[in-house]
């Protein structure tokens, strides 16, 4: 029998999770040791990319544009690094917890995001009270101080009233400035009270510890980096920077389309607070079905490649309340609509004088066939 919240119309992750895992064969659910050598070969492409980046002092100017498709590919890497340690994160794929963390934390390296922090951030908090108050991943409420860290995401996130070279700029930079407020936070104070965060948490003094050395331990590799490609200016920028902002962009996109545009739950209801992407097929095969974010919220530690299959299923069972969208038209909205929860329905401006209802809190039966 579904456990249905009516005072809010909403159901739980487990009542999904319950509901649909009998309808999914066996195999979708046993660790997937390919996230490791997907992790692995991506951190190649940018250990080469690096080798062929110290050659471009060499390089005639007028070649150098031919290092573009070079920081294209690296920076689609970064975006397969995080992919592919959230998957492992996620799942059993690596059962000793020692070489788990060391593969994680050179995955993250280049996303500035120690893995044990990830595991607070993400696994605990984010996936537990997904787009509720007390989920560090959600937009900021109107009511919330008028903080840095508020300032600077109002800056950058896409919105009605955002201006679109800060918007260029903030997708590059917003992966940094969220991995700085909640590293700060932690490392800093620690007591679940600090103001500029979206939401702060707090982790154990030997969890506070690892994020620590591990933190030290990215700073000595990103040093390494550095170092290997002569602190060259040119070297730098093609070949550090440029794929770091556009493996930070990219990623970027999805977790922007993945919630932000949704309604605040106090039930953890993912069909509600989550949305999944219609992509071209290409970006699905480099990325590992992350558009399948509704899926992904319902089974954590699925084989990723079986999300198409609950896709099908959640389309059967739940037509009326599945959000899923093209990719352009979930931007469109959010560029149509203000970036701070009024209240858990609607949105509004810094200044708070806007009032704008979530398009997600519509009839999406009828929505739905127009989108």
């Amino acid at each position: 029998m579904v456990n249905l919240v009516e005072s809010k119309g909403l159901m739980t992750q487990a009542d999904y999770a319950r509901k649909l895992r009998p309808l999914l064969p066996p195999e979708a659910f046993l660790p997937d040791e390919n996230y490791t050598w997907i992790l692995l070969i991506n951190l190649t492409i940018l250990i080469l990319g690096w080798g062929i980046a110290d050659y471009l002092d060499r390089w005639h100017w007028y070649l150098l544009w031919l290092a573009l498709p070079l920081a294209l590919v690296m920076g689609n890497s970064v975006i397969v690094l995080l992919f592919s340690t959230h998957n492992i994160m996620h799942s059993a794929s690596i059962k000793n917890p020692w070489l788990k963390r060391a593969i994680s934390l050179l995955g993250l390296t280049m996303l500035w995001m120690p893995p044990t922090l990830w595991k607070a951030v993400h696994n605990r908090e984010h996936h537990h009270q997904t787009n509720s108050l007390q989920d560090p991943d959600r937009n900021y409420l109107a009511e919330q101080p008028k903080t840095w860290g508020k300032w600077i995401q109002n800056q950058f996130v896409p919105s009605a009233e955002v201006n679109p070279i800060l918007l260029t700029i903030g997708m590059a930079h917003s992966w940094g400035i969220h991995a700085f407020r909640n590293l700060s936070s932690v490392l800093l104070f620690n007591n679940g009270s600090t103001k500029y965060p979206v939401c702060a948490f707090t982790v154990s003094p030997a969890d506070r510890q690892a994020i620590g050395w591990e933190l030290l331990l990215m700073i000595g590799l990103h040093i390494s980096i550095l170092t290997w490609l002569d602190f060259h200016p040119i070297k730098l920028l093609l070949g550090y920077f440029l794929p770091i902002w556009i493996g930070h962009s990219g990623a970027m996109f999805y977790i922007y389309t993945n919630h932000m545009l949704c309604r605040m739950t106090s039930v953890n209801d993912p069909l509600v607070n989550s949305i999944s992407l219609r992509v071209p097929k290409i970006f699905d095969v480099l990325h590992l079905n992350f558009s399948y974010h509704t899926e992904h919220h319902i089974f954590p530690g699925m084989n990723s490649d079986y999300y198409p299959l609950v896709q099908e299923l959640l389309q059967t069972h739940y037509p009326d309340r599945f959000n899923l969208l093209d990719a352009g038209k979930v931007w469109q909205l959010m560029l149509q609509t203000p970036r701070h929860y009024l209240d858990e329905n609607t949105f509004t401006d810094w200044s708070g004088t806007k009032s704008v209802s979530c398009p997600l809190s519509a009839d999406w039966s009828s929505m739905n066939s127009k989108l």
